[in-house]
C-alpha cells in the first residue's frame, strides 16, 4: 500500500474515539499515521465559491495556491496588490481579468459586490479598514491574523460581522492542523484525565527571528503589532482552544536583549554587503541566509526567468532592510517573551516564545491527572499513567507534503477547505476559528502586552 492510500485508509474523524490497534493498522508498536478527513457536513458545490484577494504576498499566495489546485471549490476572481510583480504573478496564476486587478484595497470597494468572499492578507495595520468596508458591503471574509492592531478594532469587526450576518474566519490555522486537532480530541476524550497544566514553547529559529522580526516587515511594533500578536497569537489561541476553557488572568515578561547596536561586533558594518569583517562567521549574515542558502527569498520577488538569481538577490541586499546588519535596525520586538495564564478550573499554562533556537515547530506538554501528552508537531505521544502504555500519533496533511516547512502543520489548506464550505452553505458552524471563537485569544495578547509593560497581572474580561 503506498503512502497516500495508507493515509486515506487510516483517516479518522475529529470526534472519533481514541485510536486503538483494533481500529487502525499499526505503523509500528502503538504508532499510527492519521489525517483529518472531510467534515461529514460538507456538501457538493454546484459552482465554486468566488473570492477577491487583498494582499498577494506570502500569505495571499498560500491561500491562493489552494484555489489554484482545487478550482472546483474556490475561484479567485480579483486581486488588490500595489506590488506590480506580485499583482502580475497572482493574476496569471488565477487568470484574473484586467478589470478585476487593483493597486489598492480601496479600489475593490468602489465596485459593486462581485464575489462571495474577500481574503484579507495585507500587513497587520491594514486589516481593519478593508475588513470593515467588506463587511459593510456584505462580503464573507477570510481574515489573516491578527484580527486588528487594537482591542477596540477587533471588537468593532466582531460587532459589524454580527450585525450584517457575515462570516469572518480568522486565520488561526493551528486549529485546523491535524496535530492540534488530535491533541484537542484526546483531551476531550479523557486520555489524560483532568488537565492540570500546560507548557507550550514556540521556538522561532534564530534566522527566522532575524528575517521577520529584526529586518522584516514586523521589526517595529509601533508600525505593525507587538510580536505577541504578530507571531504568537497562534499560540495563545491554540492553548485556549485545546483546553476549551475560558482564560481568567495573564502575566508576561520579556524584552529585546540581543539585537541592539551595543551588541554589534567589532568590524561589522551597516550592511552585510559593505565589507563586514565578521560576515562569514556571523550567524545572522544576510549573504549566507539569502544568497548562499537561498532561504526565505520570496521577499525579493525574483523573476522566474532571472538569469542569475544570486546576483539579483545580492543587489536587493544593497537596498532593502534584508541586507542590513541585525544590530543596526530600528527594531523593538522582544526576542524572548514568556506568559503565564490562569484558566477556569484552576488550570494553568505557561507559554514561552524564544528567538534563539536552532529549530522551529511548536513544542507542547499537556499534563493531566491520569496521563500526559508530549509533542513537537511531527508527532504526539500519549502516556497513560494507569498502564504506562505509550501511543504515538503521526499527523499528515496535504499542504505539508507539498510545501515543506510551512510551520502550520497543514492547517493553512484545511482552514480554506472549511471556509469554502462555510461560505457556500452560509454556515459559520463549519469553522472552528470564526471571529466569535478567536477574539478571546486576541484579548489575551493585548493583556499580555499590557502586563509586560506595566509589570502587573491582568484580568481577562470578555
Amino acid at each position: 500500500m503506498n503512502r497516500r492510500k495508507l493515509i486515506k485508509t487510516l483517516s479518522l474523524g475529529v470526534g472519533a474515539s481514541i485510536i486503538s490497534t483494533d481500529v487502525l493498522a499499526s505503523l509500528g508498536e502503538h504508532s499510527f499515521l492519521y489525517q483529518v478527513p472531510e467534515n461529514p457536513l460538507y456538501k457538493a458545490l454546484d459552482k465554486p465559491v468566488t473570492a477577491i484577494t487583498i494582499g498577494a504576498g506570502n500569505r495571499g499566495m498560500v491561500y491562493g495556491n489552494y484555489a489554484a489546485k482545487f478550482k472546483e471549490q474556490i475561484k479567485i476572481v480579483g486581486v488588490a496588490e500595489p506590488n506590480t510583480f506580485r499583482n502580475d504573478r497572482y493574476a496569471k496564476l488565477h487568470n484574473i481579468e484586467d478589470k478585476n486587478r487593483f493597486n489598492t484595497w480601496e479600489e475593490v470597494f468602489k465596485r459593486p459586490k462581485f464575489a462571495d468572499a474577500i481574503i484579507i492578507s495585507t500587513p497587520d495595520n491594514l486589516h481593519y479598514a478593508p475588513c470593515m468596508k467588506a463587511l459593510a458591503m456584505g462580503y464573507d471574509i477570510l481574515l489573516e491574523k491578527p484580527i486588528a492592531p487594537t482591542e477596540k478594532e477587533c471588537r468593532d469587526i466582531l460587532a459589524l460581522a454580527k450585525k450584517n450576518k457575515c462570516i469572518v474566519a480568522v486565520c488561526h490555522v493551528l486549529r485546523y492542523a491535524p496535530y492540534f486537532v488530535k491533541m484537542k480530541e484526546l483531551i476531550a476524550k479523557g486520555a489524560v484525565g483532568e488537565v492540570v497544566s500546560v507548557q507550550h514553547l514556540e521556538p522561532i529559529d534564530h534566522t527566522h527571528m532575524a528575517h521577520s522580526y529584526v529586518r522584516g516587515n514586523w521589526h517595529n511594533s509601533k508600525e505593525t503589532t507587538p510580536i505577541i500578536l504578530a507571531k504568537s497569537c497562534h499560540d495563545l489561541d491554540i492553548i485556549k482552544w485545546v483546553l476549551n476553557k475560558p482564560s481568567k488572568k495573564i502575566s508576561a515578561m520579556g524584552d529585546l536583549k540581543w539585537f541592539k547596536k551595543q551588541n554589534a561586533p567589532e568590524g561589522s558594518t551597516a550592511r552585510c554587503t559593505d565589507g563586514c569583517k565578521i560576515e562569514r562567521e556571523c550567524p545572522y549574515s544576510a549573504i549566507k541566509e539569502y544568497v548562499d542558502l537561498n532561504k526565505r527569498t520570496s521577499v525579493f520577488d525574483v523573476p522566474p526567468g532571472a538569469k542569475d538569481r544570486k546576483a539579483f538577490i545580492g543587489e536587493k541586499l544593497k537596498t532593502t532592510n534584508y541586507g542590513r546588519c541585525v544590530y543596526r535596525m530600528e527594531n523593538d520586538q522582544p526576542d524572548h517573551y514568556i506568559t503565564n495564564i490562569q484558566f477556569a478550573d484552576s488550570v494553568t499554562a505557561s507559554f514561552s516564545m524564544e528567538a534563539f533556537t536552532s529549530y522551529g515547530g511548536r513544542r507542547t506538554r499537556v499534563m493531566g491527572a491520569m496521563g500526559d501528552l508530549v509533542g513537537d508537531m511531527t508527532e504526539l505521544v500519549h502516556t497513560d499513567f494507569r498502564t504506562m502504555k505509550q501511543t504515538k500519533f503521526l499527523p499528515q496533511a496535504e499542504d505539508v507534503e507539498e510545501y515543506k516547512g510551512s510551520g502550520h502543520g497543514g492547517g493553512d489548506w484545511l482552514l480554506v477547505r472549511d471556509f469554502v464550505q462555510a461560505v457556500a452553505q452560509k454556515n459559520p458552524g463549519l469553522l472552528t476559528s470564526t471571529i466569535d471563537e478567536s477574539i478571546e485569544s486576541h484579548v489575551m495578547g493585548f493583556m499580555a502586552e499590557e502586563s509586560r509593560k506595566t509589570n502587573k497581572v491582568m484580568e481577562i474580561k470578555m
